[in-house]
Parts: structure tokens; sequence; C-alpha cells
């Protein structure tokens, strides 16, 4: 099933996780709404913008996935709403500041990026709400939580 032009349903539901332990990751038919919503509203622009095919890293998780994973109970991803990703040649903390200037969105963190391992470490974790996104930025290193993306570069 296609979410939008480019992505799709197995895209976001895709998880090493869920096939090495069995778990069935099937999203119901609100949570696929929100995958929707996401890939129209975040990873189409972001395709588009920086003229890159790539696919998601993390989308949609069950809760046994997210228990699996070790999320935390309140994760968007548990409802279709969040999406973790990289653009190849594109380095994360761009990608990040892009998406935060350019787009609407609820949350958007720079997961993990550590300058001392490149550009391109970490990954860029963003949600979209259909009502009251809340346009909050962050930034995750080790246990440590910032508000803003500029703080790592």
């Amino acid at each position: 099933m296609k979410l939008s032009e480019h992505f799709t349903l197995l895209e976001f539901t895709k998880s090493q996780t869920a096939l090495r332990r069995g778990i069935v990751n099937r999203p119901d038919p609100t949570a696929i709404k929100n995958m929707q919503r996401v890939a129209r509203e975040i990873l189409e622009p972001v395709r588009a913008h920086f003229s890159r095919a790539f696919s998601p890293s993390s989308g949609y998780r069950c809760a046994a996935l997210n228990a699996a994973v070790g999320s935390k109970s309140h994760s968007q991803h548990l409802t279709g709403e969040a999406i973790d990703f990289e653009v190849p040649g594109i380095a994360n903390p761009e990608l990040a500041n892009w998406i935060a200037e350019t787009l609407i969105f609820d949350q958007l963190i720079l997961e993990f990026f550590d300058p001392y391992f490149g550009p391109g470490s970490g990954w860029v974790h963003c949600s979209f709400k259909a009502t009251a996104n809340r346009g909050r930025i962050l930034t995750l290193n080790r246990n440590r939580i910032m508000s803003g993306i500029q703080e790592t570069l």
C-alpha cells in the first residue's frame, strides 16, 4: 500500500527487531491515516527539496515492538505519527535545520548526532499530528536532551 507518492506502508512498518522476535507490526486504520500525513507533510517535502530517494529507518511500532526496542510508552511511533530517517549525502544537522526552518511539525529531534563521527552520525526524528502541532525542537545526545538543534553544531 502506498502512503504517498514515494513512500509505502511496508517502509513505515518494517523492523528487523519485529522479524527476529516474531512480532506482528500491523497498524490500525487510524495509524495508517497518521502515517499518510507524516509521509505527505514531512517525507515528501524533504525528498523534493533534497532531490534524493531515501527510506525511513523506523516508523510505526505496535506496543510489543515499541517495548522490545526500549522506547517510551508515549512514543508517537505507536500512533504512526513519528518517523526516524536520514537522507543519503545530507548531514543530519543540515536536514534537521531545513525541516525546522521550513515545515510544520509536532516534534523534531536530532538524535545522537556527534560531530566526532561525522555529519552522517545519528538520525532525525520528526512527528506530525492532524492538529495542534507544537513545533518542538530538541537534540538528544547520550541521555542528554537539549532544546534546539543549533547547540550541537
